[in-house]
């Protein structure tokens, strides 16, 4: 063990020696975390993939406009309608135009299907060494360790040809949803003293509905709750290449390391409570919200409290709202607004409209305090991570598992983003960072 008092010393000495004053940032004009002094992306690749659509600059002037997210030039609230409309599933639809570039014909789809059906069930041996065997206690890390040992499954794991990679994307596509409904299962097993309970995925089920089926005790699920969870992995399926965890992919894959390697460092940047892990936040701020607020039909006493929030006298003292605002999103979250409206439809169904009305109450009293508090923030809106965590409480899913869904979902959009590095070939991704220390003599031991 380490000593205490060692760490504190030799920690003051790392914050000492490892601070920058925010004015050599200023002084080099560097864009920290890739941003422009506008709020805009520095750009840094092209892509066919995605598109992330908030505002429009038109002579200098950034202007916010309704927001839109397309897949493969395809807006989703066009995707998500057809399937609604046709009353079927549309992950899998969702999944083949990101990987392969277009909506698959009825033939395309229903072979497609099969694939992922035949590939969903782990290889033998497989659950019990990567997964059972070595129970984590975060999932999100279990998952990381089982993408690695997959790595030992495949008999040619290095090949960067595009055969051999997109029959990896494939699998792992598949395999995902399976490996974090046993990830969940090996912790409540081990570390929360549950029974063990391992069910192999129904190859007639689509993927929405296998997840509720592998990590519900009875197996049982409604069709409206199976319709939210594959809303939910639509609109977590891709987010451009841009945010954290697929421009993650597009660094390591350009080292030319192996798809497993690229895929489990995408899985733990999607860990980061700053990324997959913000609905979490949302949700313990919630908690706050409800056990504070006693009137949760007082719009006056919600906002007095968001206020306080806002003004770092409440919450956790960052004076940040979460759930409300966006990187890229201005007026709207295209996400935010159609899961939303099936937040409606099974908070009815579960008779928890007073909590639902309560959300809706803190994006909309929640965004007027953030811009009368900051008007530089002319526009704010709810983001999708206000919605998503009530929403898999709706579904009873445990919070363990709510960052492992949208990792369930975006595996298909870090596959899509490595294939598209791999198949441009570009040169290893190499940003500059400026030295700002002055040389130094070395000193002898002896001298020091």
């Amino acid at each position: 063990m380490i000593e205490p008092n060692w760490l504190k010393k030799r920690a003051a000495d790392v914050r000492r020696m490892d601070t920058i004053e925010r004015r050599y940032y200023e002084k080099y004009n560097v864009k920290r975390g890739l941003r422009n002094s506008d709020g805009s992306g520095v750009l840094v690749g092209l892509t066919t993939i995605g598109n992330v659509h908030g505002y429009v600059i038109s002579e200098g002037e950034k202007t916010a406009i309704p927001g839109k997210l397309y897949y493969r030039g395809i807006d989703v609230e066009d995707l998500v309608r057809t399937c609604e409309e046709e009353k079927r599933f549309g992950f899998e639809e969702c999944a083949y135009l990101l990987l392969f570039g277009n909506l698959p014909t009825a033939t395309e789809l229903d072979e497609w299907q099969q694939l992922l059906a035949e590939h969903r069930r782990l290889p033998d041996g497989f659950k019990e060494n990567g997964i059972i065997r070595a129970p984590g206690k975060d999932i999100m890390n279990s998952i990381a360790r089982a993408v690695l040992t997959a790595y030992t499954y495949d008999t040619t794991p290095d090949l960067l040809d595009i055969d051999t990679n997109l029959r990896q994307a494939v699998e792992l596509v598949a395999q995902f949803p399976t490996i974090a409904a046993y990830a969940y299962q090996a912790k409540a097993h081990y570390h929360l003293g549950q029974s063990l309970m391992i069910r192999y995925p129904d190859p007639l089920k689509s993927t929405a509905e296998n997840f509720l089926a592998l990590i519900r005790e009875d197996g049982r699920y409604t069709a409206l709750e199976a319709e939210t969870l594959d809303l939910a992995f639509i609109l977590h399926a891709e987010h451009g290449g841009g945010n954290n965890s697929s421009f993650t992919t597009h660094v390591v894959t350009s080292s030319y390391t192996d798809m497993y390697s690229a895929i489990a460092a995408s899985v733990l940047s999607l860990k980061g409570a700053r990324h997959g892990g913000a609905n979490l936040r949302v949700m313990r701020q919630m908690q706050e919200v409800k056990r504070t607020v006693a009137n949760w039909t007082n719009n006056d006493e919600i906002a007095a409290y968001l206020e306080k929030v806002a003004r770092k006298e409440a919450g956790d003292g960052t004076g940040l709202i979460y759930g409300l605002g966006h990187a890229v999103y201005t007026i709207s979250d295209p996400r935010a607004v159609l899961l939303k409206k099936k937040a409606m439809e099974l908070a009815e169904a579960k008779g928890r409209t007073d909590e639902l009305n309560l959300y809706m109450q803190v994006e909309e009293r929640g965004t007027e305090i953030i811009k009368r508090l900051h008007p530089s923030a002319e526009n704010i809106c709810a983001n999708v991570d206000l919605y998503s965590g009530f929403v898999y409480d709706m579904l009873g899913i445990p919070k363990d598992l709510y960052t492992p869904i949208f990792a369930i979902s975006r595996v298909v959009g870090w596959c899509a983003h490595r294939m598209e590095e791999l198949v441009n070939a570009g040169p290893i991704i190499r940003p500059a960072y400026k030295p700002i220390f002055k040389p130094r003599a070395y000193v002898n031991i002896d001298e020091r």
